[in-house]
C-alpha cells in the first residue's frame, strides 16, 4: 500500500469502523491493507498513488462492462439532470420492470428495491407471508445478505436450528432457518420428508459465489424444483450474483430451471444502488398495495439507478454478449490452473461464465465444507503477490472473482504472466 492509501487508512480508521464501509475490503483475509481507489476505467483501477491494477472485483460483480462505460456514465448524467429522487412513479421503472420480466420468463412481476439485502429480505416475507409457514431452508456457504433470519452458522448433520452468525441477531430471529450443505440433496429430502408442511421455502445461490464460485451439480437444481413443487413450498433464486452475468437470463436460463421467487441486484443496476424482487403474478400480488405482505422504500425505482439499469441492459442484449465473456473466463480460468500445475502449486479452479475461483486445495470444491479445506495462509500470499505486480484480486479465498466485457485477451495475458511469478513465490 501507497504512503497516500495509508494516509486515507488512518483518516478512515478514526471515522469509520475499520476504516472501511464493508467488512472484506478491509483485507484483513489476506494480511495487507487496502490501497484508496481514485478512479477506475475500463477493466483498470487506479489508486491514489498512481497505481494502477487489473481488476478482477468489479465492485463484487455489478461492473461487467467494465469501469465508467460512456454509454452508463451519459445515462446518469442525463438522468441527473431531469432530477435525482422523486419518491413518485416514473416511466423508467416501468420499462426496466419491462425488460426484467421478459428476460426471466419465471418473472411476471417485479418490485424494485436499493439493494441484494432488501430484495432477499423482501422475497423471504414475501414466501412466509404467501404460504403461512415459518421455516426457511437455506445452504452452508450461501450468502443473502445481511438480514437476521438469514445470518445463521453452518448447519452440522441433517440440518441445525441454528445460532446467530453476528452479534445482536437474537437466536429467536433465526430459529425458523435450516441450514442444509449445499449440493447435498439426500438432506433437503429428508428434511422435507419430517418438516415438510413447515417449510415456506427454500432459497439458494444457483450457482454459489460467496464461498468462492462452486457450481452446482448434475441434477442439483432439477431436484430442488421438484422437491419444493411436491410439498407445497417456494423455490427462491438469489441470482444478486448471478442475474444478468451468466446468461441473459441469469442461471434459470444457464440451467433450465425456473423459480417461483427470484431476487436480482448487482448487473441490473448498471453499477449503481440497485435491488429486485419478482416472481409468479399470484405471489406478487400479495404485496402492498394489493395484498397484506408489506415493503416500501423511498429510494426504490430512483431514476438514477434505474437509467443506468437499463442503459446496461441494452448493452448485454448485444449479439455475441455472453459468447464473449465465456471465452475471455475460460482463457483465465484455465490458464490460471495451468500456471499454477507448472509451478508444482496445488489448486483447483471452479468456473461458471465470467465468474471464477481458485481455491487453494488439490480436492474438488463443491460445497462448504470442501472450501474451508483451503490454505488461506498460501491464497494470502499469492494476493499479495499479484497486487505487487498490478493485479487486483478479490482479497478473500471465499470470494468470487469477475470477468468483465471490458477486459482484452492482452489483459488476460498479463494477468496470467503476473499469476505465474505469483504462483512461482510460492514454492
Amino acid at each position: 500500500m501507497g504512503p497516500k492509501s495509508q494516509q486515507w487508512l488512518a483518516r478512515a480508521e478514526r471515522r469509520i469502523p475499520g476504516g472501511v464501509n464493508s467488512p472484506v475490503r478491509a483485507f484483513r483475509a489476506v494480511g495487507g491493507s487496502p490501497p484508496f481507489i481514485e478512479r477506475g476505467a475500463g477493466a483498470r483501477l487506479t489508486d491514489v498513488d498512481g497505481r494502477t491494477y487489473i481488476d478482477y472485483v468489479g465492485s463484487w460483480g455489478p461492473l461487467i462492462l467494465g469501469h465508467a462505460h460512456p454509454d452508463i456514465v451519459a445515462a446518469v448524467e442525463q438522468a441527473a439532470r431531469r432530477g435525482t429522487s422523486f419518491g413518485a412513479p416514473t416511466p423508467g421503472e416501468v420499462e426496466l420492470a419491462e425488460e426484467i420480466c421478459a428476460a426471466f420468463p419465471s418473472i411476471e412481476k417485479v418490485r424494485l428495491v436499493s439493494s441484494g439485502t432488501e430484495a432477499t429480505m423482501s422475497a423471504i416475507r414475501l414466501a412466509r407471508g404467501a404460504t403461512g409457514r415459518k421455516a426457511i431452508v437455506k445452504f452452508e456457504g450461501c450468502y443473502h445478505g445481511h438480514n437476521d433470519s438469514l445470518l445463521a452458522k453452518a448447519g452440522s448433520g441433517l440440518a441445525t436450528f441454528n445460532l446467530p452468525d453476528s452479534a445482536g441477531v437474537p437466536e429467536e430471529f433465526v430459529r425458523f432457518t435450516l441450514t442444509l450443505p449445499y449440493n447435498h440433496f439426500d438432506a433437503l429430502e429428508q428434511i422435507f420428508a419430517q418438516q415438510g408442511s413447515e417449510i415456506a421455502a427454500v432459497i439458494v445461490e444457483p450457482v454459489v459465489g460467496n464461498m468462492g464460485c462452486v457450481l452446482p451439480q448434475e441434477g442439483f437444481l432439477k431436484g430442488l424444483r421438484e422437491v419444493t413443487q411436491k410439498h407445497g413450498a417456494l423455490l427462491l433464486f438469489d441470482e444478486v450474483i448471478t442475474g444478468f452475468r451468466l446468461a441473459y437470463g441469469g442461471a434459470q436460463e444457464r440451467f433450465g430451471v425456473r423459480a417461483d421467487l427470484t431476487t436480482l441486484g448487482k448487473v441490473l443496476g448498471g453499477g449503481l444502488p440497485v435491488g429486485a424482487y419478482g416472481g409468479r403474478a399470484d405471489l406478487m400480488d400479495q404485496v402492498a398495495p394489493l395484498g397484506p405482505v408489506y415493503q416500501a422504500g423511498t429510494l426504490s425505482g430512483n431514476p438514477l439507478a434505474v437509467s443506468a439499469g437499463r442503459a446496461a441492459l441494452h448493452l448485454l442484449k448485444q449479439p455475441g454478449t455472453y459468447e464473449k465473456l465465456e471465452v475471455l473466463g475460460a482463457r483465465l480460468g484455465d490458464g490460471l490452473v495451468l500456471a499454477a500445475k507448472e509451478a508444482g502449486v496445488a489448486v483447483v479452479g471452479n468456473r461458471c461464465g465470467s465468474m471464477l475461483t481458485v481455491f487453494f486445495t488439490d480436492q474438488p470444491v463443491t460445497d462448504y465444507t470442501s472450501a474451508k479445506c483451503c490454505d488461506t495462509e498460501r491464497f494470502a500470499a499469492w494476493h499479495r503477490a499479484l497486487l505487487a505486480r498490478g493485479v487486483y484480486w478479490p482479497p478473500s479465498q471465499f470470494e468470487a472473482a469477475f470477468v468483465s466485457l471490458a477486459h482484452t485477451e492482452a489483459d488476460i495475458d498479463q494477468t496470467l504472466a503476473a499469476a505465474r511469478e505469483a504462483f512461482a513465490q510460492l514454492t
